[in-house]
C-alpha cells in the first residue's frame, strides 16, 4: 500500500521573534559562515570547509527538490525585526505512509543561548502536525551533543533508546579534524505530546509559539 502525496507546500511560518521561510540565494554567505563554525563541524556531516558554492547548492537545488518531491523541506531561520539568517531546521526522512519526518536544526554562534532552535523546532512540529497531518517526529542527538538534547526536552520530545555506534562525529585534533564514532539518542515526538509545552514554556519566561503560517 502506498500513499500519494504532492510534496510540502512552499511556505513560511512566522513566530513571536523567528520566520522559517525558503532559503534565497541572497542567504548564501551567511549560510556559508555559520556552517563553518566549529560546532556545526562537530555535530553535522556537512562537507568541511563549506564554500558559498556549497550553500548555493543547498539553496538551488538541494532544498527545492526535497520539497517538490516530498523528501522533506529546508527551512532557513531567520530574526523577525532584523530578517538576519540564524539557523535551519530541515526536515528528512519523510515517510508519507506512516506520517512521519526527522528534523534537525543548525544555529549560528552568535545566535546561541537566545531559545531560537527550541522557538524554531516547535513551530515546525506544529505547523507539521496541524497543517500536514503528521502524527510523529523524530529527532537523533550525538550521546555527546548536550545543547541539542535540551532542544528535545524543551519541546516536549521523549526518549526512546540509544543506536549504538551509529553516528560519525568529528573532533579537533593538531593536525585538523578527525571522525569519531558515537552513539545517537532517539526521541519522538506525537501531537499529543504538546499538550502543555507552550504553557509551561510561557510560565518559566520562554517563548509564544508560531503566530502564522502562510
Amino acid at each position: 500500500m502506498t500513499t500519494a502525496f504532492s510534496g510540502f507546500p512552499d511556505i513560511s511560518i512566522s513566530t513571536e521573534r523567528l520566520v522559517l521561510r525558503p532559503f534565497e540565494e541572497a542567504d548564501a554567505p551567511a549560510l556559508a559562515e555559520m556552517m563553518n563554525d566549529e560546532l556545526v563541524t562537530a555535530w553535522t556531516s556537512f562537507p568541511q570547509p563549506y564554500t558559498e558554492a556549497d550553500a548555493r547548492g543547498l539553496i538551488t537545488v538541494t532544498a527545492p527538490a526535497e520539497r517538490t518531491e516530498g523528501r522533506g523541506i529546508v527551512f532557513a531561520v531567520t530574526e523577525f525585526l532584523t530578517q538576519r539568517l540564524v539557523g535551519i531546521v530541515h526536515l528528512h526522512h519523510t515517510d508519507w505512509r506512516v506520517r512521519s519526518s526527522e528534523i534537525s536544526y543548525v544555529i549560528a554562534p552568535w545566535a546561541r543561548g537566545e531559545g531560537y532552535a527550541s522557538e524554531a523546532a516547535l513551530a515546525t512540529a506544529q505547523w507539521l502536525f496541524h497543517d500536514q497531518k503528521f502524527e510523529r517526529l523524530e529527532l537523533r542527538t550525538a550521546a555527546d551533543n548536550t545543547a541539542s538534547q535540551q532542544v528535545a526536552q524543551k519541546i516536549g520530545c521523549i526518549s526512546e533508546g540509544v543506536l549504538r555506534g551509529a553516528f560519525i562525529a568529528r573532533t579537533r585534533t593538531e593536525s585538523g579534524w578527525a571522525d569519531v564514532r558515537t552513539d545517537l539518542i532517539v526521541w519522538s515526538l506525537l501531537p499529543e505530546d504538546l499538550d502543555g509545552v507552550i504553557d509551561q514554556l510561557s510560565e518559566t519566561g520562554g517563548f509564544t509559539a508560531f503566530s502564522d503560517w502562510s
